[in-house]
Order: C-alpha cells, then sequence, then structure tokens
C-alpha cells in the first residue's frame, strides 16, 4: 500500500489550492449537452431537416443554395452565429458529393462576406465537430458553424450569471446577414 491509497492529513490540505489550471464552469449547458439528440435518420427529429421546410424568417434561414443553406444557430456562441448545412442529411464531410462539398464552401466565404459587411467583426472561429464525441451536438447532420468575433466578446456574465450577452436578435440578425448576402457571381 502507497501513501496515496488512503488520503492523508497532509493530502486533505491541498484541498482548494489552485494547480494552475483555470477553468470555465457552465452547468448549465448540461441540459443541451445531455439532452436528446435527432437520429442517424432524416426528418421530425433533426432541425436541419426541418428549417429549409419552413419560410426563412420562420426557419431562421438566411440563405438559400441549391444543395446546401445557411441558418442561424438557436445556440449561438455570438450574435451572428451562422451555421452551413447540406439540404442532404449525411453526418460526414466526406459523405459529401462534390456538388454539394463547391456549394459548402462557397457559402462558408459568402456568411463571411455577409458578416464583414453586417457587423465588422474582427475575427472568425469556423469549424465542423464530426460526431458525438467530437463535440456535434447534432452529429446526425454535418453543419459548419460560422462564428464572428470581437476583441473583447467573452466577459464574466456566462460565467458568473449563466447568460450569454447578445446584442442582437436572431430575426434581426438573419435579417441584416440576408440583405447583406453576397452576389452569387462574388
Amino acid at each position: 500500500m502507497t501513501q496515496h491509497d488512503h488520503p492523508t492529513e497532509d493530502d486533505r490540505s491541498l484541498v482548494g489550492v489552485p494547480d494552475g489550471f483555470d477553468r470555465l464552469w457552465t452547468p448549465h449547458r448540461m441540459a443541451y449537452v445531455t439532452g436528446e439528440r435527432p437520429s442517424d435518420e432524416a426528418g421530425d427529429g433533426c432541425p436541419f431537416c426541418v428549417a429549409p421546410d419552413k419560410g426563412d424568417a420562420e426557419g431562421l434561414i438566411v440563405h438559400r443554395g441549391e444543395t446546401c443553406f445557411v441558418v442561424m444557430n438557436l445556440f449561438p456562441y455570438n450574435a451572428g452565429h451562422v451555421l452551413v448545412c447540406p439540404y442532404r442529411h449525411v453526418s460526414l464531410y466526406i459523405d459529401l458529393t462534390d456538388e454539394e462539398t463547391l456549394e459548402f464552401t462557397a457559402l462558408t466565404k459568402a456568411a463571411i462576406r455577409a458578416l464583414q459587411a453586417s457587423s465588422n467583426p474582427h475575427g472568425f472561429n469556423l469549424g465542423m465537430n464530426q460526431g458525438a464525441v467530437a463535440g456535434a451536438g447534432v452529429a446526425a447532420h454535418l453543419h459548419q458553424h460560422v462564428i464572428p468575433r470581437w476583441g473583447g466578446d467573452m466577459n464574466f456574465l456566462p460565467i458568473v450569471a449563466q447568460t450569454k450577452a447578445l446584442p442582437i436578435l436572431l430575426e434581426d440578425a438573419r435579417a441584416a446577414l440576408a440583405a447583406a448576402w453576397p452576389d452569387a457571381g462574388s
């Protein structure tokens, strides 16, 4: 038996002593993390299959392409956070056809241009989480995040007050992005 098999008085004295790691505690996100997820099948359980069947304002659609579309994120990290999605219910980037891949990329670039024109961010986070283990909230339907960033856009509110300050309503952000959407030839 080693000294670490049973806590000693010295071990207990270390409780609460900083270990050099900063931690961001967000327990309010557990409802999202552990909530029900759409199945691998397309249909009513998938928000990215349902959104295109609605009107643009109701479905929060920013732009519709031939094989892909852009939609506002219902759980945005920042104002203007959009998702680029194929209409087809596929889970992995490698499952896209060549035509879908081209439009997926073109719409990502167009989303950045529209965000630059509508809200002048200082930078962007782009990303796809492939599979639930990689952090995909809706792993069954591929989507790419386009998140505008500004210097100082993260603050204490999400940690202390479990609140994210978003200076614009989703509907207003969608309308501004749709109005700023670049021409198809851009």
